[in-house]
């Protein structure tokens, strides 16, 4: 009876059971929400499966960077989608990131034109839907440049309704230009603030300290106070990354063929909604993932080690 009364109050069982009804419930429901799609299925006379990504896909893509022709299958579509959103998402990254330390240092300038400036950017553009940025910047912007036999000629840029073209010749089009530009300047808005709360948690000692050895304002913000704003920056930076790769999926409104916009259009031929979803879903997924760990694994580096 002690033994029993004993366990009763023992805080480590309660936590174990709490944990393994917990599983259990889980793995139930999972079990009930399969059992009732795969009978819902049965009805509808559709067998479950992926078979259907080796049909022929029969569509076009606007924008590929490997072969693609209609007569390849749904798997090679759906990979050049992938591709597609990795380059938009990657360039995102890094053009997002410039904005966003620009504008973050910006915003701490003793310039009142250029601190006033960048408070309006960020105070504007984060708090207006980011769909709305996006038709703004393809049907208000992009859509109205002149003709592509007439372009806009800018510091080696031509600019055009058929897109942008960039010194070296290569061509960015017209959906990827309005897309890649209007979740980077959206998403530098937050990483503005971010810059900006990491740079005003480096204790003022050690602005007084790199003043003291004469140290102009740009030396010692790149060689004292931006590596120490990092270990402060890098942990919500991590949270806009995710939401810019997410945030991606938002292609279709503007017509770039990404990952999710070719899934689409697979659905609507085939009909297999539960497969498209679990790919698409398991695609971000390992996408986020693989982005989290990327940052964790610099920001053990930036971090300072206790002794």
């Amino acid at each position: 009876m002690v033994r029993t009364a004993s366990l009763w109050r023992n805080v480590k069982f309660w936590r174990f059971a709490g944990q393994a009804i917990a599983v259990i419930v889980v793995v139930a429901l999972i079990g009930f929400l399969g059992a009732n799609l795969n009978r819902n299925l049965a009805q509808l006379g559709i067998r479950p499966g992926f078979g259907f990504l080796q049909s022929q896909a029969g569509f076009a893509i606007g924008e590929s960077l490997i072969p693609y022709s209609p007569s390849d299958s749904y798997s090679r579509a759906l990979l050049v989608g992938l591709l597609n959103s990795l380059l938009v998402i990657g360039w995102g990254l890094v053009v997002a990131t410039g904005i966003g330390i620009t504008a973050g240092i910006a915003r701490l300038s003793s310039n009142w034109l250029v601190r006033n400036l960048a408070l309006v950017y960020v105070e504007v553009l984060r708090n207006t839907p980011l769909l709305l940025q996006l038709f703004f910047w393809y049907f208000a912007v992009f859509l109205t440049l002149p003709k592509p036999d007439n372009p806009i000629r800018w510091l080696g840029f031509s600019l055009s309704n058929g897109g942008v073209t960039l010194p070296g010749g290569l061509l960015l089009s017209t959906e990827f230009s309005s897309l890649l530009l209007g979740l980077s300047i959206y998403t530098g808005t937050f990483i503005a603030e971010i810059v900006r709360g990491g740079i005003e948690s480096v204790p003022k000692g050690q602005w007084e300290a790199g003043r003291s050895l004469g140290l102009k304002p740009g030396q010692l913000m790149r060689l004292i106070i931006f590596p120490q704003a990092l270990r402060a920056i890098i942990p919500p930076l991590g949270n806009q990354y995710l939401n810019l790769a997410k945030n991606s999926s938002l292609a279709i409104a503007v017509g770039f063929p990404d990952l999710y916009a070719v899934a689409s259009t697979t659905f609507n031929q085939t009909g297999r909604a539960v497969e498209i979803m679990i790919l698409i879903s398991l695609t971000y997924l390992t996408i986020s993932l693989v982005i989290s760990l990327l940052l964790n694994l610099y920001n053990r580096r930036v971090q300072l080690v206790e002794r």
